[in-house]
């Protein structure tokens, strides 16, 4: 079942905003899909999500957050789901702070805190990875994160090492409700701790892997829509870049609550943040 064979449902929140009430697959968007908590929640895909993906194949990119995997071993992981996903098809926030290092700084010292499998990447792709006496911190999420890493990473901060993170969530939903600790509250502690703030944020909120997104579509902001679970990534991040968005979940924001109810609904694509959320910022 697609988004054509379905008979409409009402969308109060799009209506609240008193939007025109075009609907989200109007013109066959190509589309910006969200990872965890969209498509996923942890190891179990959300209700509708390989039907969104069959529904839309060939037109969508996925831009997750993510920085524990690489895009092949994500790949590997969502077709174990019955994800029809490919690895071109990921842009994952690991990958991009990556890139990053190894286009902005090149021949840099860099105290890395990541998973192994992005740590071998990084390696792998000419980053000259150190203990100490770094350049540049680097910090995506380290499930091996623990006082000793906090303090090495301090004490590289205030040597004057520039710190660069992979994203700043705090958290990501998981199965039944269960919160899943993110890259954002390791930097929360680094914070509090030596009060640096980063120097450069690969993932979402910021335009760059939505830019990313666009580039492999072959596609432009007119032509494209977002979709995501939060408000604070999802959302602004698809206003700073252009682009109409639409928030699926258990949010009050959220236009259906799983691609199943997505699919079947005639709701309106938003061009701007809420009211509610533009007035609280």
């Amino acid at each position: 079942m697609t988004a054509y064979d379905s008979p409409p449902s009402p969308c109060p929140a799009a209506a609240a905003q008193g939007q025109e009430h075009t609907p989200w697959h109007a013109g066959r968007p190509s589309l910006i899909l969200d990872l965890d908590g969209t498509l996923i929640r942890e190891h179990q895909p959300i209700d509708g999500a390989a039907a969104l993906l069959h529904a839309f194949r060939g037109r969508f990119v996925i831009v997750s957050n993510n920085s524990t995997h690489t895009a092949r071993q994500m790949a590997r992981r969502l077709r174990g789901m019955g994800l029809p996903v490919r690895a071109s098809d990921l842009v994952l926030a690991g990958e991009q702070l990556v890139e990053y290092l190894c286009d902005g700084h090149a021949g840099a010292r860099i105290l890395m805190r990541a998973s192994p499998a992005l740590k071998r990447q990084a390696a792998a792709c000419g980053c000259r990875l150190v203990e100490r006496d770094a350049d540049v911190v680097a910090l995506a999420l380290d499930k091996g994160f623990d006082y000793a890493a906090l303090a090495a990473i301090a004490r590289e901060l205030a040597r004057g090492a520039r710190l660069v993170v992979s994203n700043i969530d705090r958290t990501h939903p998981g199965p039944d409700g269960q919160v899943v600790p993110e890259t954002g509250a390791l930097l929360q502690a680094v914070i509090a701790c030596t009060g640096s703030r980063p120097w450069h944020v690969a993932g979402k909120p910021g335009p760059a892997m939505f830019r990313e997104g666009l580039r492999r579509l072959c596609s432009t902001p007119a032509d494209t829509l977002v979709i995501g679970d939060n408000p604070d990534t999802d959302a602004a991040g698809a206003v700073r870049a252009g682009l109409r968005y639409v928030l699926v979940g258990g949010g009050p924001q959220a236009m259906a609550a799983t691609p199943t109810q997505l699919l079947a609904s005639d709701c309106a694509a938003r061009a701007a943040l809420p009211q509610a959320r533009v007035n609280s910022a």
